[in-house]
């Protein structure tokens, strides 16, 4: 009596049917710039370097966490591709570096071709969102490692910018304005806490014009075309994205030890999750922005000279951008950010 693959708990067929459901998806992301198709040994692209006198490639890779175990528990997966795809591109263009291409890996104990279906017509969509091309990936069956309708997933993107153009925050002094863009919601972070607080079965809660759940599954908003559009006609001195570790840890990042951010409370719109979160929590305020976005997504540094028309700019694009502070010159004993 002979044991084959299948026999082993992984299904061959069932992952030429994943193939040939995603591929739409795929290759509704491509441009010119692609080379082959879905199905190679590698993802071919290449990149329009015209105009540039020094073309520089910025990497990067990440996750969604813990995030994923709503995905399962509510059994919708379409949206966590998105959120892949967003904390990988938003880390890219914090130095203007302009997404060209992204590649995911998606592991699962059994392989589900509607559900992997699910996760990649996110992940695409992720893309169009960012005009990155996916060109390419990985889904591996490893049945006995993953519980029953559960997966991981991860992406890798590189992007591009002309060294002169690099975003690097030299360009901060003293006096430059803090403009603070609009989050979609926790986006993807903090949620192992998130988890601890609001449990599966209230999930399903009703809870501002729809359910606990699906509040938590909004997925995370990409800024990509939003400050690509702003590097068009002006100087952006300095990016941070707004992730793990909240606005304390990650805007410090964005400019040199000489500066600190000091941000003022209550010029941006908070929504009410972050509000829930902290009552059922008791929280203080430094532990919430140590852990969470709070509202805001990402932040740009500009002058103070081109902050209103920036800011214009992007309220007219429909970012609800806000002023959320200044940078003024660090003491010896000052932290490098501050809140009024």
């Amino acid at each position: 009596m002979s044991i084959d693959y299948k026999d082993a708990g992984v299904n061959i067929e069932k992952g030429y049917e994943a193939v040939q459901r995603i591929k739409k998806d795929v290759e509704s992301t491509h441009g010119p710039e692609v080379m082959g198709g879905i199905g190679g040994f590698g993802g071919m692209f290449a990149p329009d370097v015209s105009g540039m006198s020094q073309p520089i490639l910025v990497s990067g890779t990440d996750g969604v966490g813990t995030k994923l175990k709503l995905a399962f528990a509510m059994d919708k997966h379409d949206s966590i591709g998105i959120d892949c795809v967003a904390m990988c591109v938003n880390d890219v263009i914090c130095v203007g570096a302009k997404p060209l291409f992204f590649l995911d890996y998606i592991a699962t104990g059994k392989l589900e071709p509607l559900q992997v279906e699910g996760i990649v017509a996110g992940i695409a969509e992720g893309c169009r969102q960012s005009g990155a091309a996916l060109v390419g990936g990985e889904t591996a069956e490893m049945p006995g490692f993953y519980a029953r309708g559960e997966y991981d997933v991860a992406g890798f993107t590189v992007g591009m910018v002309d060294q002169p153009e690099m975003i690097d925050g030299r360009a901060v002094k003293e006096g430059d304005v803090i403009i603070g863009l609009s989050s979609s919601g926790i986006h993807s972070n903090g949620f192992s806490l998130v988890r601890k607080l609001f449990p599966e079965e209230r999930w399903h809660e009703s809870y501002d014009n729809s359910t606990l759940g699906e509040i938590l599954l909004t997925p995370t908003k990409i800024y990509v075309k939003s400050v690509l559009s702003v590097m068009e006609t002006h100087n952006i001195h300095a990016i941070a994205h707004i992730t793990g570790g909240g606005f304390i840890e990650n805007i410090p990042r964005a400019y040199p030890d000489q500066f600190q951010a000091v941000i003022k409370k209550g010029t941006w719109p908070v929504q009410s999750i972050f509000n829930l979160i902290q009552e059922t929590s008791s929280l203080d305020d430094t532990a919430m922005y140590n852990t969470f976005n709070m509202g805001i997504g990402m932040v740009l540094i500009v002058s103070a000279e081109e902050s209103d028309d920036i800011l214009l700019r992007l309220n007219e694009r429909g970012d609800q951008a806000s002023m959320i502070g200044h940078i003024t010159t660090r003491g010896g004993g000052d932290a490098s950010i501050c809140f009024e």
